[in-house]
């Protein structure tokens, strides 16, 4: 691997990080940024909701954006805006200013998931082995981060601004300057000239997309219940204290944080369909414990197995894609993307519904069986799966030679 190749594996890995200790600091804060701003609870999905649906718009934006300027510009950007808007959460006192922040977010955590993606599945075809995975365990790390800082802030009373304004003001600069060593399909650093490369050319159909589109969909069911409802559930249905209720998302990214960094190993060892059937598995396991859980501390240890089961679906879910079309990875990837979005905006309001038309016990067992669906699924992960509708596999030329994981 050349020198520019590892520090734009670097700089990409730190992105994931600090995204990931934004979007904890978020969605860790839900009950307090509900009490700062007096959203009801029946209005609360409405405000959840209408972040993954903006989301979704960036990441469209993205495609068509990324055929004029490189991802690495896009996401150079998105990220410092995706920050200020946090801090803009904060900040205010008034529904309409929330409004205004959440909706900033929304929309430019949609360029930056997009573009930060595109570059992990570039990367990972030029370095050709899976890494992928370790993308994704830097944003674990950064969510760990951020659910500490949002333990400490709730345990210290601290105000939402307070909370957020060292972290944006440490994280923004910090992650402009590792922007200029992004590395884009191709090889070409972010400063140079821009070309895309491979992850331009060609069609995307799809239909052959689909199967991924529903995996990525159940996966981000499975996650939104933990992100939106963790901390609310183990509140009000396993009674916990405001401080305990902040645990089960910092345990649940330890654990993807482990699972992801072995998760490469194991692609590579094992292929990535055993992985993300495993993976499945072990996730309704966990969404079970915490349907049944007596208290507070059991609903934590249900949340740690699915952590650790539900991590390793969405890399290979955006990894998968890259394979089934090198040609237009960044369409693809773009396009898979506004299924995470998808699935957040089914799975938040989709728990919330059935937690007050049933209870929450109940509304667990959802995702529990909707994960369960990856199995159906699993060979669309496979090295050359089948893009000829015919039923069975037969490896492109650029993946004889290159190991299980195809790449």
């Amino acid at each position: 691997m050349t020198d520019e190749l590892r520090r734009g594996r670097a700089s990409l890995a730190f992105s994931f990080l600090v995204q990931g200790v934004t979007f904890a600091l978020l969605v860790t804060r839900i009950p307090a940024i509900q009490d700062q701003y007096g959203i009801s609870d029946g209005l609360l999905p409405v405000f959840l909701a209408a972040v993954p649906i903006l989301a979704g718009v960036g990441s469209v934006g993205t495609e068509w954006l990324v055929k004029r300027v490189p991802p690495s510009r896009v996401l150079r950007w998105a990220q410092p805006v995706v920050l200020l808007a946090l801090l803009g959460v904060g900040a205010g006192d008034a529904l309409w200013q929330v409004a205004v922040a959440l909706g900033a977010f929304g929309l430019s955590v949609g360029a930056l998931d997009a573009s930060m993606n595109m570059l992990g599945v570039s990367l990972q075809r030029a370095y050709g082995r899976s890494i992928m995975l370790g993308f994704h365990a830097a944003y674990s790390l950064g969510g760990i981060a951020g659910a500490s800082i949002a333990w400490a802030g709730a345990h210290w009373d601290l105000s939402l601004f307070v909370s957020y304004l060292p972290v944006v003001v440490v994280l923004l600069p910090a992650a402009l300057v590792g922007s200029w060593w992004y590395v884009d399909a191709g090889g070409g650093v972010a400063g140079g000239a821009g070309d895309a490369g491979e992850g331009k050319g060609g069609p995307v159909v799809f239909k052959l997309l689909l199967p991924l589109c529903l995996v990525m969909t159940v996966a981000y069911i499975g996650d939104s219940t933990v992100s939106n409802w963790s901390a609310k559930y183990l509140q009000d249905v396993l009674g916990s204290s405001e401080e305990v209720s902040t645990v089960p998302y910092n345990v649940y990214m330890v654990m993807t944080l482990l699972g992801r960094g072995l998760g490469d190993l194991g692609v590579r060892r094992f292929g990535a369909v055993a992985v993300v059937r495993a993976g499945s598995v072990v996730a309704a396991l966990g969404f079970a414990v915490v349907a049944v859980a007596p208290g507070a501390w059991t609903g934590i240890l249900g949340f740690t197995v699915l952590g650790l089961g539900l991590c390793v679906i969405v890399p290979q879910t955006f990894a998968a894609a890259g394979r089934l079309f090198p040609g237009a990875s960044d369409a693809a990837v773009a396009r898979l993307n506004v299924f995470n979005y998808v699935g957040f905006l089914i799975g938040s309001p989709l728990v919330g519904a059935l937690g007050d038309a049933w209870n929450y016990r109940g509304a667990m067992l959802v995702p529990m069986v909707l994960v369960l669906v990856t199995l159906l699924y699993a060979r669309s992960f496979a090295p050359g799966a089948d893009r000829y509708g015919d039923g069975h596999e037969r490896p492109r030329t650029a993946d004889v030679g290159r190991g299980s994981n195809g790449l």
